[in-house]
């Protein structure tokens, strides 16, 4: 089937002629039809714009015109604005807003020819790593349906895994890319903050937000974020600095480093032997391992809660029922314990005693890193500690989120490159992930490691496993 093809293969098969993009519109679009009633990866399905834009796509390629994302279907997270469909962010209080334009990465996405197929579910607001407190329902996990696929870009996870798109666009705060990416078995690419605008994306914690791509493989997540990459006047933390991609996927003789701090107290054991596994590959590739002590993980916690929370309570006092949406009563109980944290720490005796010093072991974090990066050329590490969880498993767990994204917050915080790949399943036939950390503005560096890791195990077994739910299209009915 169609909406089974990366990027790139429908990339060439629509120069080569060989299919259309309205039949690969139409191939994902029966795939959400068929599936979304019980995955629930989409709040809002875009079929009349989605067929216009094949349409449009397909008159272009015909007169030999090209882009770089020439009717190719893509799935968005709700919480970038786009123009004339409705954006929710996953909370009633945006349950009727309509956007009069769009966030810039849409706009980079429409002008390089992508097919919109609608807005991806995620948790209410981006709060979460579970894609559980959406008010519009929880996404499942398209490899077991009792589980969750992650957060908050669940659902744009998803829909790249059962294949209802050929790829999505999520966001990361601290995780929300390369987590859901680990659990639902997919490529995540969280770009350096600043690589990517922001401008137009529903705010959470403005230095932290970070925009990139979820695939189904490396070179398709190095393709769109050549597309989404550059310097925005209408977001000032945008760098200057131009993406020059260029992919090297030898790594003969470059640094690996692993730190024991990553394999923390609890770690799933088949999560810790696939990350294992994934470095003894690397090792075989010809990469030098070198152990690391990194500042450890479990701090990031406090940091990044404290950050958040109060970046948080600033971007979520404009939603007052005046200008955007509904009142304030229609916040979820996650939004409301997050502002009410945010507020008070924040507030007049407590800054200095809270979110001053979080800021200045921040700081600490983002050293550590700069030290550990003059020794080795990537870090690699489990991008999560468990396998996905069951649903249910946020209920009365006010920091499940943080306790989730353990091992992918302190790269976050220092606003570093990392992206999750698959490395194998576990005897259940659950994902795991690796996620591999450059520098910032380094994305070259991760994607080789990445693009090598993804070529030498074309052949693997565990490749060849797909989730139940892309059955459907081969008219298998098991759901």
């Amino acid at each position: 089937m169609l909406n089974r093809l990366s990027v790139k293969q429908v990339k060439n098969g629509l120069k080569e002629k060989r299919f259309s993009s309205l039949e690969v519109t139409k191939a994902c679009l029966d795939a959400i039809r068929k599936t979304d009633e019980k995955l629930h990866s989409f709040v809002t399905v875009s079929e009349e714009e989605a067929l216009r834009d094949a349409k449009n796509a397909d008159e272009k390629i015909s007169k030999g015109e090209d882009a770089p994302l020439q009717g190719i279907p893509l799935a968005i997270k709700d919480n970038f604005l786009t123009k004339g469909i409705r954006t929710t962010a996953s909370s009633k209080i945006l349950d009727e807003f309509m956007p009069t334009y769009d966030a810039t990465v849409v706009l980079k996405l429409k002008d390089a020819g992508m097919v919109i197929l609608g807005k991806t579910n995620m948790d209410a607001w981006a709060h979460g790593s579970s894609t559980e407190t959406s008010d519009y329902g929880a996404t499942r996990n398209p490899w077991d349906i009792s589980k969750l696929p992650g957060g908050s870009s669940g659902g744009s996870a998803a829909a790249v895994a059962a294949h209802q798109t050929i790829a999505a666009i999520g966001s990361e705060t601290a995780g929300s890319i390369r987590q859901p990416a680990s659990w639902c078995g997919v490529v995540g690419l969280k770009p350096t903050y600043g690589r990517v605008s922001r401008y137009g994306i529903v705010a959470m914690g403005s230095s932290l937000d970070s925009a990139g791509p979820i695939t189904k493989t490396v070179e398709d997540s190095a393709l769109i974020l050549s597309v989404l990459a550059g310097k925005d006047p209408k977001d000032a933390t945008t760098s200057p600095l131009k993406l020059k991609l260029k992919i090297e996927s030898d790594i003969k003789g470059l640094r690996i480093g692993v730190s024991p701090q990553y394999f923390i107290n609890g770690i799933d054991p088949e999560v810790e032997s696939g990350v294992k596994n994934a470095v003894k590959t690397f090792k075989e590739l010809g990469a030098e391992i070198k152990e690391l002590e990194l500042f450890d993980p479990n701090y990031a916690i406090d940091v990044y809660t404290i950050i958040q929370r109060s970046e948080v309570s600033s971007n979520l006092a404009r939603y007052d029922g005046i200008r955007f949406g509904k009142d304030r009563s229609y916040f979820g109980e996650e939004a409301k314990r997050r502002i009410m944290l945010g507020t008070y720490a924040l507030s007049s005796g407590y800054y200095d005693q809270y979110y001053n010093k979080a800021q200045k072991v921040r700081a600490i974090i983002i050293e550590d890193f700069r030290k550990a990066f003059e020794k080795v050329d990537v870090i690699i590490a489990p991008t999560s500690p468990s396998l996905p969880l069951p649903v249910g498993s946020t209920k009365d767990s006010s920091m499940f989120g943080e306790l989730a994204d353990v091992l992918v917050e302190p790269s976050s915080i220092a606003g570093l490159s990392g992206i999750n790949i698959p490395v194998g399943f576990s005897s259940s036939g659950l994902p795991i992930g690796a996620q591999i950390i450059g520098p910032q503005f380094q994305e070259n560096a991760i994607l080789g490691f990445a693009k090598s890791f993804e070529e030498n195990t074309q052949n693997a077994a565990w490749r060849k496993n797909e989730p139940s739910f892309t059955e459907v299209s081969k008219g298998k009915p098991n759901l």
